[in-house]
């Protein structure tokens, strides 16, 4: 149904989660992220309120492991639920409930961590997690990688329609939130494109809000 990949840059401080399923408009539901604080990902049988609640744990102090087992403790029909999560700098954490859709996997590397239920593979989450450990650049950039190798490596057993990326940095707003709700051949590689669009603009968008008087009115670059 979903597969996941939960990061930060350790460079850039930035945290970001990108997410993809035969479901429509899975980003909406699934990824939530805060900037300073920690990326938390909520799935399975999806019940957006954990992602709100993980987050709320770690802006007090929890860490990404503690968060997730007070979550995974805690919330209604836990197991049905599948979570991830990340923070700043301590290692990040995940949780499959037991029934969860199989096949279901979890993999963790030391900036990220790769989580997916009703997989055609279990290697889907370490191909992303390799992927993004090879890949350079912004994290979106990185992040799009890793779910397109997901989806070369077997992705889920039905196709995949809709796909989505966010980004926090220093800001209390989303550098990046892109989405890509319902696609009928391939929402991953149109995400791509997006985030094509998008990263040339992303220092045009932050100057209009932070030194509007110092910006550019056209968007073209």
């Amino acid at each position: 149904m979903t597969f996941t990949l939960v990061a930060r840059c350790r460079d850039t401080g930035m945290l970001g989660l990108a997410v993809s399923s035969s479901s429509p408009a899975v980003a909406s539901r699934c990824i939530h992220a805060r900037a300073g604080i920690g990326a938390f990902a909520t799935q399975n049988f999806t019940d957006p309120t954990l992602g709100r609640r993980g987050l709320d744990l770690m802006e007090k102090g929890a860490t990404a492991a503690q968060s997730i087992d007070i979550v995974s403790a805690t919330a209604s029909d836990a197991p049905f639920r599948q979570l991830a999560a990340i923070g700043p700098h301590a290692s990040p954490a995940a949780f499959t409930g037991a029934s969860c859709l199989a096949q279901t996997a979890e993999h963790f590397g030391s900036d990220c961590v790769a989580v997916g239920n009703l997989l055609a593979s279990t290697g889907v989450p370490a191909a992303m997690v390799a992927a993004f450990e090879a890949t350079g650049g912004h994290l979106a950039a990185r992040l799009v990688a890793g779910l397109a190798a997901g989806l070369a490596a077997g992705g889920e057993t039905e196709m995949v329609r809709s796909a989505g990326i966010v980004v926090v940095a220093d800001l209390p707003w989303p550098v990046v939130d892109l989405r890509v709700d319902w696609h009928e051949a391939d929402p991953i590689a149109e995400l791509g494109r997006h985030w094509a669009v998008w990263e040339p603009r992303l220092p045009l968008y932050l100057a209009r809000a932070l030194r509007p008087a110092e910006a550019p009115a056209s968007d073209t670059v």
